[in-house]
């Protein structure tokens, strides 16, 4: 039978084998698909990491600074999001650079990860002739906490109010004004040697053992001038034994808003001292993407803002990539600070 020149309507046998013919021409994209399916959901499932053990945060300072406190409240807060432990692990010595090393050598699986700072992961590369690590290469930044000001601080005896007049004083006083730092290399020592260098003046610089003997000094006048953390000397200046002139920061503390960045009278000047969490080299983006996902959520809340703010510290929470810009641009920073200085510790 014709239809209207068509051609012939197929017979039962030949719509059957078409009809077969068709399943087998699909049935690979059907097995390809359901292949696809299993490994889709285990792609998702990798996307988000989950640790089923202790992770620990090694924090290359001794117990008790405001570096461990920042890592303790961190840790806290994390282990809460992560649902498993965080541990802290103090492992000072030379300057931050063992605990440095220990995160550097350890396994990139996201169970050790460091309190990085600005010392460690900056200026150390340019004090130390000898590094065990490579702070460019060795490490994964996930996110920066918090900036750390220091505070210019004077005894209350030195005839200054301001830092303008400790300039003017310190010009006509050339190589008379002593201040106390924490060390060669220190924060504390970078800070005046570099304020000492833009303000055109001449102090001397005198080393301690770490920074709270620097402020007992000061007080006791022994010592004119320090370039202290700014919670480590608040208590002194709201009891009047200590004067505040300005902080090292680019911007005014909220603890103490009423005393100037150094920046607005010598301008270009700030050493903003810094901390964040990295891990080692090659850790799986998985990891970063859980660990700074949390991260920037903890460091976002008002709870935790205040805390660090207590703390003397101005909360970031940045994001990876903005972690990884920061520091790629503060290594070179940190390194011409240290020439300015002169600092050298071997």
């Amino acid at each position: 039978m014709r239809v209207r020149g068509k051609g012939t309507l197929p017979t039962g046998a030949a719509v059957e084998r078409r009809s077969v013919t068709k399943a087998l021409a699909a049935l690979p994209l059907m097995l390809a698909g359901a292949v696809d399916r299993p490994a889709q959901a285990q792609a998702q499932t990798q996307t988000r990491w989950t640790p089923d053990k202790p992770v620990r945060i090694v924090v290359p300072f001794a117990a008790g600074g405001s570096t461990d406190v920042t890592a303790r409240l961190v840790a806290s807060a994390l282990a809460e999001r992560l649902g498993q432990s965080v541990i802290v692990d103090n492992r000072a010595g030379a300057g931050g650079n063992i605990g440095a090393e220990t995160v550097a050598r350890a396994e990139p699986d996201g169970y050790t990860l460091l309190l990085a700072t600005s010392s460690t992961n900056a200026t150390n590369a340019a004090l130390y002739r000898r590094l065990a690590f490579n702070p460019a290469r060795d490490f994964t930044p996930i996110s920066q906490i918090a900036f750390i000001p220091n505070l210019l601080v004077v005894n209350p005896d030195l005839p200054v109010n301001s830092v303008a007049e400790l300039v003017a004083y310190a010009k006509a006083r050339p190589g008379q004004l002593n201040y106390g730092s924490g060390g060669a290399g220190t924060s504390l020592h970078l800070a005046a040697a570099v304020f000492a260098y833009r303000a055109g003046i001449d102090m001397v610089h005198v080393p301690y053992r770490g920074g709270a003997p620097v402020a007992l000094d000061l007080v006791a006048g022994k010592i004119q001038v320090s370039f202290s953390p700014l919670i480590e000397v608040l208590q002194q200046v709201r009891a009047g034994k200590l004067r505040a002139l300005g902080v090292t920061t680019a911007r005014r503390s909220a603890l103490l808003p009423d005393v100037p960045a150094i920046s607005e009278v010598i301008p270009g000047y700030e050493v903003a001292l810094w901390n964040g969490i990295m891990g080692p080299a090659g850790l799986p983006a998985p990891v970063v993407a859980r660990l700074a996902s949390e991260l920037v959520a903890i460091i976002g809340s008002q709870d935790m803002r205040s805390r660090l703010a207590e703390q003397g510290s101005d909360p970031v929470g940045s994001t990876p990539q903005e972690f990884a810009a920061f520091v790629a641009a503060e290594q070179p920073k940190w390194a011409e600070l240290v020439r300015i200085s002169g600092a050298t510790v071997d």
